[in-house]
């Protein structure tokens, strides 16, 4: 059996060690969350930015929050209508229009010493091909992403920080607003779970070079 079949067969184990683990005061993470919009509501992405690729007329939605678990997260809030931030932005041949809502949080959901930025939107226009990746880029400079190319932040927000576990009371959801109705669909994986799989393959590869090293002694 091979190292990677191995690692797969570690993983639904070594989720269950990493929640038993994780202490038990912790709240969430902070991190940017991507979604979609479809038939008027708001769906989690299944996809990275970086590799999902909206047609012409599609509503892409970022959200900045401490969420507890994955389907915890915070959708964005307010207007998400593409004819609206659109508007006067008319089709072009070999290119697409995104409409792009950014939604910074709350500032219970601010890192310390930052105050999140007023929600806005914006139309990108970019390549036939390009990704939401590129989209955002165009609208929401600069954006800095860490080592495992996780969304860390979006025009500039946060200054610091990256998917890190909050705990305490930070995060606390108190309006309406940002509860997710029914109609609304959460994410089946979440970050701390993401964050599970990169530690189980990482232990993977050095029990696998263990392994290697005993059988050659």
């Amino acid at each position: 059996m091979s190292a990677v079949r191995r690692a797969g067969c570690m993983l639904p184990a070594a989720f269950l060690l990493l929640a038993a683990a994780a202490p038990a005061h912790a709240t969430g993470y902070r991190y940017w969350s991507f979604w979609e919009r479809s038939s008027d509501r708001w769906t989690y992405a299944t996809q990275g930015p970086s590799t999902a690729r909206p047609g012409d007329g599609a509503v892409e939605g970022f959200r900045f929050a401490v969420s507890a678990d994955s389907a915890d997260a915070s959708r964005p809030r307010g207007p998400a209508d593409f004819g609206t931030i659109c508007a006067g932005k008319p089709a072009t041949s070999g290119t697409k229009r995104v409409a792009v809502v950014l939604d910074f949080g709350t500032p219970a959901d601010a890192p310390s010493g930052e105050t999140p930025p007023a929600r806005r939107t914006a139309c990108a226009r970019i390549p036939a091909d390009a990704t939401a990746a590129d989209a955002l880029a165009a609208v929401a400079p600069p954006l800095r992403y860490d080592a495992n190319a996780l969304l860390c932040a979006i025009a500039g927000y946060p200054q610091k920080g990256c998917g890190e576990q909050v705990s305490g009371s930070a995060g606390k959801k108190a309006p309406a607003e940002d509860k997710k109705s029914g109609s609304d669909s959460g994410p089946s994986l979440g970050l701390p779970v993401g964050a599970g799989v990169v530690a189980v393959l990482a232990g993977a590869a050095v029990w696998q070079y263990r392994r290697r090293r005993d059988d050659s002694a």
